[in-house]
């Protein structure tokens, strides 16, 4: 009420100059919102990197140095006369990673999306390749050049990229089976299928599952997606059971036989529980595992957190699995504040694929399912799955990075911390239908930000 006289007071003189009125700021508005954007725009490149995800995963590669380490020195030193030759080898291999995520980071993650044809067609292509000249090891052909490559890990990334920069470009269209759904199923499922060629089960599972759950965040129709789960989840089933390779019958087998009898486990799985019965609370102490120089298969991929619960104990597992929960905490907050929709799912997908590779692998060694072959991310040894998993949290701290250097107030209704681009989803209207506009915007405005 400031723009009006006040009542029954005496006349004053007038003064010479008329004061601007003032008017105050509403609650919901920080009086340092304003001051805050000119710093904003101030960052420097290194400022804008998200310091907690950082952390996180650099305490996740630093266990991983010390269980590689842990695990190989023995083979290392039979093998090349040199206990450091293998960890040698992780060190390059997470050196050569950190300048990958490094250089994901710097560059906006919006050009992915005008190249992830490219991509995709040339993932593809190495998969068919793989297929013709891969090395054919223990009746699978998996990688090229020597092992140094694996398709199937980097198909895993890409799928999380093509599939972003598709369903954002689709937003209307989700919920058609003609424009929705069947151009998803051909497209994971020539993937997918691909990959089981080689075979490998574990990679094609994380392939569909997390495709999957992109599809539902872009706001796809729940009883197509419950329908196709249920199809998908029978065909998998058939195909591990009976058509399968025949490791994968027995694992199956054993598994089943496993949950009433721990005794009837996979040998695989066995050890793993002993070696975490070693360890107890706080664990045998660092490098002093038992079960990894004989027992337990592939200590340093596959089993390294049965050796971390050797080793560290319950307490040093724990803290792992803290890691990775903080990891996809940050990754989701990252999708929930992206700068668009692209973004925000690109974000959803690479958070929601690193999580899912690092609960197979726990679950593994810890009997809730079958033994799948997954290795722990940043942790396991191994430069193709390093490399793709650190590529993945280039692109996270890319999304985090365009965000923070936004030069929109916090207060905007625009601002990031005032929308959430994965939470507006009308799934009440039927395919087709039109597509309500978001609340106090128009639909040319949704579709903007949509684009970034």
């Amino acid at each position: 009420m400031a723009d009006q006289p006040i009542l029954d007071l005496p006349p004053v003189s007038e003064p010479s100059v008329v004061p601007r009125p003032v008017r105050s700021t509403p609650r919901a508005v920080p009086r340092v919102a304003a001051e805050t954007a000119p710093a904003e725009r101030r960052r420097g490149l290194l400022a804008a990197l998200d310091g907690y995800m950082l952390l996180v995963v650099g305490l996740l590669l630093a266990i991983g140095l010390m269980m590689v380490y842990s695990t190989t020195f023995d083979w290392s030193f039979q093998s090349f006369g040199s206990e450091f030759t293998v960890f040698m080898t992780h060190v390059r291999n997470m050196v050569i990673s950190t300048v990958v995520l490094l250089v994901l980071a710097f560059v906006d993650y919006r050009i992915w999306r005008r190249l992830a044809v490219i991509l995709l067609l040339v993932t593809i292509g190495a998969l068919i390749a793989v297929l013709l000249f891969g090395d054919d090891v223990f009746n699978a052909r998996r990688a090229l050049i020597n092992g140094s490559f694996q398709p199937g890990e980097l198909a895993e990334l890409v799928v999380v990229i093509y599939m972003a920069a598709w369903l954002s470009s689709r937003r209307t269209q989700i919920r058609s089976v003609t424009y929705g759904l069947l151009p998803f199923a051909i497209l994971v499922g020539i993937v997918a299928g691909l990959v089981l060629r080689q075979p490998d089960i574990s990679t094609a599972a994380t392939i569909v599952i997390v495709a999957g759950v992109m599809f539902f965040l872009a706001g796809a129709d729940l009883i197509q997606i419950a329908l196709t789960g249920a199809i998908v989840g029978v065909i998998g089933f058939v195909y591990v059971s009976t058509l399968g390779p025949d490791y994968a019958q027995g694992r199956l087998s054993s598994y089943v036989s496993g949950v009433s009898d721990l005794t009837e486990a996979d040998y695989h799985v066995q050890q793993a529980i002993i070696a975490f019965n070693n360890g107890g609370l706080t664990g045998v102490g660092l490098g002093q595992s038992k079960q990894k120089f004989l027992n337990l298969p592939a200590p340093h991929t596959d089993s390294i957190f049965a050796v971390i619960g050797e080793e560290l104990g319950l307490v040093g597992a724990s803290f792992v699995v803290l890691l990775y929960i903080v990891l996809v905490i940050r990754g989701i907050q990252v999708a929930r504040r992206s700068a668009d929709y692209f973004g925000a799912l690109l974000a959803a997908g690479v958070t929601i694929w690193i999580a899912l590779k690092a609960l197979l692998n726990i679950a593994v060694m810890t009997a809730m399912v079958p033994p799948t072959g997954a290795s722990l991310p940043f942790i396991s040894y191994g430069g193709s799955s390093l490399m793709v998993v650190m590529a993945g949290i280039g692109l996270l701290l890319s999304v985090a990075r365009v965000r923070a250097r936004q030069t929109l107030p916090r207060w905007s209704e625009q601002s990031p911390e005032r929308r959430n681009v994965l939470a507006y989803h009308d799934r009440s209207r039927g395919n087709g239908g039109p597509r309500l506009p978001r609340p106090g915007r128009s639909r040319s405005d949704d579709h903007a930000h949509a684009d970034g």
